[in-house]
């Protein structure tokens, strides 16, 4: 959210102080799902251009002295652009001294969590980081799709997921895994496909503990699920699945921090300088750059009447 106000220390009133105990109710930072699932290719700043399979060599049976059949392959080249994303955290130095419930350690991760969730509303929505359609940064997107499937309209839950099977293999298409919202989950826990074995299998405990994006299994495939994925209205998607290989993404260089203590900074609507008022600033930045070479290869899921 915008800043109004720098934190000072006065924001912590009632904290348990450092030495006593840490932050031991944070929650593990959320991951990004569309990283997950998507191939990561090396991105420079000026962009990459990533080769995509338009045709492919065929093969033929001959008979013995027979004219050997000729074929050829052809490829066509996409360009993938870095967008740049950042986020300022304004403190006083007296919260960077005293650190209450520390807070500064946990401002890095928060920053990091903060850029996940803004990489996936617009890779699959088309969404700036507070929900705005048609606000997110990059030429194509996951939801560009044509694809859809009501949730509850089949015979059960494994019938929904086969029709969408169905609606990707009769494309030629193929189904690699699956991007679902933490809110499918108490639809498909429990749930049986055609064999009466489990629908959903989670991944052990060990694995997934620690993990935001927690992986698992449906209907044979990779999932990942986590918050953040379905549309903010909650109905209109809640999930995707699709071939994630036609979807690639790439980061400049990573996430930079850097830290001032005499730049100015917009605090309020005014610009103010973080000098006179003893305030310390915190940048983070990343160029990140997604390309979803055929959103006809994703399927969405949607729950519009529950």
């Amino acid at each position: 959210m915008a800043i109004t106000a720098a934190t000072n220390t006065g924001d912590f009133a009632g904290f348990l102080s450092p030495d006593q105990a840490g932050p031991i109710f944070e929650e593990a930072a959320r991951a990004s799902v569309v990283q997950s699932l998507a191939r990561q290719v090396p991105l420079s700043g000026n962009g990459a251009d990533i080769p995509v399979v338009t045709g492919k060599v065929s093969a033929g049976w001959v008979s013995e002295g027979g004219q050997k059949p000729s074929s050829k392959g052809s490829m066509e080249i996409k360009n993938i652009s870095p967008k740049k994303i950042a986020a300022i955290a304004v403190v006083s130095q007296e919260v960077v001294r005293s650190n209450p419930g520390n807070y500064m350690s946990l401002l890095r991760p928060q920053m990091a969590e903060a850029f996940a969730a803004a990489f996936d509303l617009a890779a699959l929505h088309d969404m700036g980081p507070t929900g705005t359609a048609g606000a997110g940064p990059f030429a194509t997107y996951v939801d560009q799709s044509t694809k859809s499937v009501e949730l509850g309209t089949g015979v059960n839950i494994h019938s929904d997921f086969v029709a969408a099977l169905s609606l990707l293999v009769n494309d030629g298409q193929k189904l690699t895994g699956f991007a679902l919202d933490d809110v499918i989950e108490p639809m498909i826990l429990g749930e049986l496909d055609g064999n009466n074995r489990p629908l959903y299998i989670d991944t052990p405990l060990a694995d997934t503990t620690d993990a935001a994006a927690r992986p698992g299994r449906l209907i044979g495939r990779p999932s990942y699920m986590a918050e953040g994925v379905a549309t903010p209205d909650g109905t209109s998607v809640l999930g995707y699945g699709g071939n994630w290989s036609e979807c690639a993404w790439g980061v400049v260089g990573g996430i930079n921090y850097s830290v001032s203590t005499e730049a100015a900074v917009t605090i309020g609507g005014a610009l103010t300088s973080l000098w006179e008022y003893n305030l310390v600033a915190i940048r983070a930045e990343a160029e990140y750059g997604f390309l979803c070479n055929d959103p006809e290869a994703f399927v969405k899921f949607a729950n519009v009447t529950p």
